[in-house]
């Protein structure tokens, strides 16, 4: 009971500093060595769109008349967007991305999704992160099954950092995957865990052992590193500050996942998805310039996700209901820039009026897998995927 309570009290006074470690068994580690190892040398960062971004009108199909039937309220004026070529365009709160666009820096991919999709946040999003099938429940998450076959260097801070959520994500069951929101203060807390030897076994064993993890990742990430690159104000802004930090780090880390939240559009759109895609496109932007500050910009790949797209019609309240296939980004020195799978297919949605899937987001995965970290995908995806021309290899 004593020992149960104290790992317990520990996590607790964990989160509420602003850190935490996965608690999943870290043994594991030094145990796994003979899968090949990765190109760790190459980051990835994924930005989480949560809530479920309306792919629609982010990147718009302004030259599809059936995207203004649909949307006789929601849709963006012809005019008004950024047009990537005669069909498509970026929303307007989106400007900022077009500089990328035009050195094709920046990949749009189109129609991404999976099939027979579920419309609940919950499992939708269990679905992307676990990359599991549909009706298949897997326990762990997709890089976990990764870090598990082809370990990160123990060298590093940690397998990965989480910023702006607490949630392990693709992460959870297994990797070294540390949770902050400020890099400094993580430090600081991190110094006053004292790290004991664990002589004791069970539950307080574990605790032990996770302490010296904490107090390890704490020496590692180091924040207190200026940067010439101006960050956006607000909570995004300062969570790619933080992502800064890290990569600027010493030691280094495998990926990075950093959450933008609010995309659960129902009501009154317009306005919050504009702010939202604004933060999401100037955050992209300092990024990329901290990037290519820190000399990382040919060696990271970015890309965002989230659980769902929005229904192709608008709804009554000035807003769109949970959907299925979406529009994603990536970007990164080495990425081709572009459009990729196919636009959407509004002259062919399913009875409850949602956009067919183009791209398989475990092909997606799989592509970063084989292409980026020189890993075979079946050692988190079960199988091959089909490959796609998004990477300079």
């Amino acid at each position: 009971m004593g020992e149960r309570f104290t790992r317990r009290h520990f996590l607790r006074g964990s989160a509420a500093s602003g850190l935490a470690l996965a608690t999943a068994p870290l043994t594991v580690w030094s145990q796994v060595g003979a899968a090949r190892g990765g190109r760790y040398d190459r980051l990835l960062i994924l930005i989480e769109l949560k809530g479920g971004n309306d792919g629609l009108n982010t990147v718009v199909p302004y030259a599809d008349p059936r995207y203004a039937s649909l949307r006789p309220r929601l849709a963006i004026p012809a005019d008004q967007v950024q047009r990537l070529d005669s069909a498509t365009g970026l929303h307007p709160a989106l400007a900022p991305l077009m500089p990328l666009w035009q050195t094709q820096e920046l990949a749009v991919l189109q129609s991404v999704g999976y099939a027979d999709p579920n419309l609940s946040h919950f499992r939708s999003i269990e679905i992307w992160e676990t990359a599991s099938g549909s009706h298949e429940y897997l326990p762990d998450g997709w890089l976990a099954r990764v870090f598990r076959h082809a370990p990160a260097p123990a060298a590093f801070a940690a397998d990965a950092v989480i910023i702006g959520g607490g949630e392990m994500g693709p992460f959870a069951g297994g990797a070294r995957a540390v949770a902050l929101n400020d890099t400094e203060r993580f430090s600081r807390d991190a110094i006053r865990v004292q790290p004991h030897e664990a002589t004791s076994r069970g539950a307080l064993g574990h605790l032990l052992k996770v302490e010296r993890e904490v107090a390890q990742a704490g020496n590692r990430l180091g924040g207190n590193r200026s940067f010439r690159t101006a960050f956006p104000p607000g909570a995004f802004g300062n969570a790619i500050r933080t992502a800064a930090q890290v990569i600027a780090g010493p030691h280094g880390v495998a990926a990075i996942r950093v959450s933008l939240n609010g995309f659960d559009t129902h009501r009154v759109q317009p306005a919050v998805h504009a702010n939202l895609l604004k933060n999401l496109g100037e955050g992209m932007v300092a990024l990329r310039n901290v990037l290519i500050e820190l000399g990382r910009w040919d060696s990271t790949l970015v890309m965002t996700y989230s659980e769902f797209g929005r229904r192709a019609a608008e709804n009554r309240s000035q807003g769109t209901d949970h959907g299925t296939a979406s529009v994603h980004f990536a970007m990164g020195g080495r990425v081709r820039g572009g459009l990729h799978g196919l636009p959407p297919a509004l002259d062919r949605l399913d009875t409850n009026g949602n956009i067919p899937y183009a791209i398989d987001f475990k092909d997606l995965y799989g592509t970063i897998l084989a292409d980026w970290w020189d890993l075979d995908p079946a050692i988190a995806l079960g199988g091959k995927r089909q490959a796609l021309p998004l990477l300079k290899v």
